[in-house]
Formats: C-alpha cells, sequence, structure tokens
C-alpha cells in the first residue's frame, strides 16, 4: 500500500476516536468522517507497518445515519468529531465503548445503561480555550486541525455556548485594532497564546482569560477597557505563561479587570469559580450527572463521606445535604481555597477540605479512627493510582461510588478493587460531551 493510493473501501466498525474502521488486504485502514456500512473511495494519507490513515474522496453509499455537516472544519479538527452521525447514534456509540472495554477483560455479565443524554445537543460548553495564532499575516482565533499545529480559523465553535462565540469573535477584533502580535508558538515570541472564555450559565457572568507570553505588554490596558465594554464580562485576567509548552495555562493569574471569579450553580449550589478552577464543562448535564451518582450512591443521613480528588468541592458539596459529613482533599492549594469558601457560600456545615495527596490523607484518617461509609472519587483521565486504590480499600468504606471521564481506565482500576473485594454489577454511561467521542460512567462499588 503507498500513500496517496485512491481504494475502495467498506467501513464495518468505529473506532474509539470514532474514526470509520475497513480492512484491505489484511491491513486495517482508518477513515476519517466515514461511518459504518458506507462504501467510499479513499485516498490513503499514511501508511504504517499494520495499519493506515485515509480521508474520504468520495462516498459510495451513504450511511442512513448520516448528517452532511455544512462547516467541516468541526470534523476536521477533532473540535467535533461525531457531528457528522445522528445524535441517538453517538450515544450507542458511547454505550458500545464500555461494553467492549468490559468484554475485552471478561465482565460481560455487568449491565451497562443507556446513555444518559445531554439536555443540549450543541452550545453546551461553558468554557473555551481556543488558540490564537497568525493565519497570512491576520491574527486568527480557531482549532488545530486533528494530529497536527496547523490552525484552522472559526468564528462559531459549535460545541460551546453562543454568547462564548460572540466574546471570542469581539476579543479577536480588538486585538487585531490594537496589532497585538499573535503568538508564535515556532520561535516562542509574539503575545497572546490563548483565548480562554467561561461564562456562567446561571448569572451570565463572563471571565476573559488572555494568556500571553509576557506578564504585560505595551496595548493591554486599551485592549482590556475595550474588552470591558462587551456585554457579559465582569473579569479580564491576565495569565502569564512564558514556556515553550504545549500547557495551556500559565501559573499565574493578574486580574487586570473585575472579579477574580465569576459564580456557576450546579442544582441548587452555588461555585466561585477561579481562572484555574475544573469546573464540568456541560452546565445543565453536571447536575443531571451528580443525581445519578447520589440516587445510586443510595446515600444515608448518618453517613460520613469521602470526596477525593475533590477540585472547588462540586461533588462534595452537591452531597452534603444527604449525609451526617463530607471530607475532601485535594492536591491544588487554591482549589481547596475555593471549595472552602464554596461551603460557606451556601451555608454548608458539615463539609470541609484539606490540601494534600488522597493516598497520603485517607491512610491517616483511618488511624485517627475517621470512619468512611461512602468514597466519591472523580479523578483526571489517567484514572486512580494503585497506592490511592490501597489507601481507600484500607478505609473500608460500604460502598466507593467511581465517576470517570475515560472508561478505559476505569475499567483497569475497577478490576483492582475487585480482586480487593469489592463487587459492581452496572455501568450507567452519561454523555457530558455531546458531538465528541468522550463518556463518562459512573458505577457504584460495594464491599
Amino acid at each position: 500500500m503507498q500513500k496517496n493510493q485512491i481504494v475502495e473501501l467498506e467501513i464495518t466498525d468505529l473506532s474509539y476516536e470514532a474514526m470509520g474502521v475497513a480492512h484491505y488486504e489484511g491491513m486495517t485502514i482508518f477513515v476519517n468522517n466515514a461511518l459504518p456500512g458506507e462504501v467510499v473511495k479513499a485516498k490513503i494519507l499514511k501508511v504504517k507497518k499494520n495499519f493506515a490513515f485515509a480521508k474520504i474522496e468520495k462516498i459510495i453509499k451513504e450511511s442512513p445515519d448520516r448528517i452532511n455537516v455544512k462547516l467541516n472544519q468541526w470534523v476536521q479538527t477533532g473540535l467535533a468529531s461525531l457531528a457528522h452521525i445522528k445524535y441517538a447514534k453517538q450515544l450507542d456509540f458511547k454505550r458500545n465503548q464500555v461494553v467492549n472495554l468490559l468484554q475485552k477483560i471478561h465482565m460481560d455479565d455487568v449491565k451497562v445503561d443507556e446513555t444518559l443524554a445531554s439536555p443540549e445537543e450543541i452550545g453546551y460548553r461553558n468554557k473555551a480555550q481556543v488558540p490564537v495564532r497568525e493565519v497570512n499575516g491576520q491574527l486568527e482565533i480557531g482549532f488545530f486541525r486533528r494530529h497536527s499545529h496547523d490552525l484552522v480559523p472559526l468564528t462559531n465553535f459549535f460545541t460551546t455556548d453562543p454568547e462564548i462565540d460572540r466574546v471570542l469573535v469581539a476579543v479577536c477584533d480588538i486585538l487585531r485594532k490594537y496589532k497585538v502580535p499573535a503568538y508564535d508558538e515556532i520561535h516562542n515570541k509574539g503575545e497572546v497564546r490563548y483565548l480562554d472564555v467561561r461564562r456562567s450559565k446561571a448569572t451570565g457572568e463572563i471571565m476573559v482569560i488572555l494568556v500571553c507570553l509576557h506578564r504585560d505588554f505595551p496595548e493591554l490596558l486599551e485592549v482590556a477597557a475595550e474588552i470591558s465594554q462587551i456585554k457579559g464580562v465582569t473579569s479580564i485576567i491576565l495569565n502569564h505563561n512564558p514556556k515553550k509548552t504545549n500547557v495551556i495555562l500559565g501559573k499565574k493569574d493578574y486580574v487586570v479587570f473585575g472579579e477574580d471569579h465569576i459564580t456557576d450553580m450546579i442544582g441548587d449550589v452555588k461555585f466561585r469559580i477561579s481562572p484555574q478552577s475544573f469546573f464540568q464543562i456541560n452546565s445543565l448535564q453536571t447536575p443531571r450527572l451528580y443525581n445519578l451518582a447520589i440516587e445510586k450512591a443510595d446515600l444515608k443521613p448518618s453517613d460520613v463521606v469521602i470526596d477525593a480528588y475533590s477540585g472547588i468541592g462540586t461533588i462534595g458539596l452537591s452531597v452534603a445535604k444527604h449525609v451526617k459529613a463530607v471530607r475532601g482533599m485535594e492536591i491544588v492549594k487554591d482549589a481547596v481555597k475555593d471549595a472552602n469558601a464554596n461551603a460557606k457560600l451556601n451555608g454548608i456545615n458539615n463539609a470541609q477540605y484539606v490540601t494534600g495527596k488522597a493516598e497520603e490523607i485517607m491512610p491517616r484518617w483511618a488511624k485517627e479512627g475517621l470512619k468512611t461509609d461512602v468514597i466519591f472519587v472523580d479523578p483526571p483521565r489517567k484514572g486512580l493510582t494503585p497506592e490511592f486504590i490501597d489507601a481507600a480499600v484500607e478505609t473500608s468504606p460500604k460502598k466507593i461510588v467511581y465517576i470517570s471521564c475515560n472508561p478505559a481506565t476505569q475499567v483497569r482500576d475497577l478490576q483492582l478493587f475487585k480482586e480487593k473485594g469489592y463487587k459492581f454489577d452496572e455501568v450507567a454511561p452519561v454523555d457530558m460531551f455531546p458531538q465528541t467521542p468522550h463518556v463518562e460512567s459512573v458505577v457504584v462499588l460495594t464491599k
């Protein structure tokens, strides 16, 4: 097989990245934007030993599940790589991801629920982090083409709250007006690297974060003065990121205008969100995710709950009214400060948060005699460490509620819990990220 070769392919499956899967003369071929059941003429883009990547030149037989997307850049950039698939089929695809992972470890008897649909299929994201680069001599915002650092200029980000899109475009115009240079990542020069915009659906407050190479730039005050006039903007932050890195935010934030936070809500609980705070992206689906976890955990008023990887306390404070006490820990000091401030903000006096690693703090609490009934975990994509799992089991909770944004690492961790005497018989997938391949899943383990 050669690069640029044209081949006719029958698509039989979708990969976990939502690429069409075909087989040709012993090779597996991944075809961007192709759907099962389709027959396509495809051009080979890259050839490896046992597999290749291709793009569609022509669809010979089209799937009834296809949606013809007008702005194909959403699919090309990976910003919305399922945008060409009907939403009901997206939900099936996400459930099947979980089913396939369980089958691989011979847990076919575990029930996998239907995926909980999102109330909004598009425009649901309460935050956008978009790169700023120079394209054809002009500062542009957009998204990188999949597997590259080529910027595709965009003004409509499809999955993002339209109010955030409006602000992004307005800020882009202001940066052009004052001839602020876009970041050049090859030479590590220029100025604005990213625009990071957050909006509270509950209050309408908008935070604009300019991620910059330098602590200051000559046009900053004029730029900030104009951004502050954009409807809804209550906070402008300069985030200083001087390093040559793919990490978006630097460590230091400087308030240029307004407040150092915005306020949002999950259900009836208010949260202060600082520039570096993790907050669930889908505002309307998050309370449904947490309510599902709370319902499946069957909490009792006498329960003592540990909120591990607590962030700013979103899960623990949502749980607090159902239980006797919540104890949480988080390694990020500012997040712990926000979590305790959020408890105070809501008049919640049975929740406390401390700074540190869960695998160090939980055994200490166990030695001090803290009785743990339920542990809630919502770890990053890499999942739990074996040390954390050991520490969790040592505190001997009756239940562990595991919310995951990566079913692959969750399934790996569930096996470890199973070996240590915890069982589960059901997984509930939740669609927090419509139009993308990502799926959250909730599992309750019992001792």
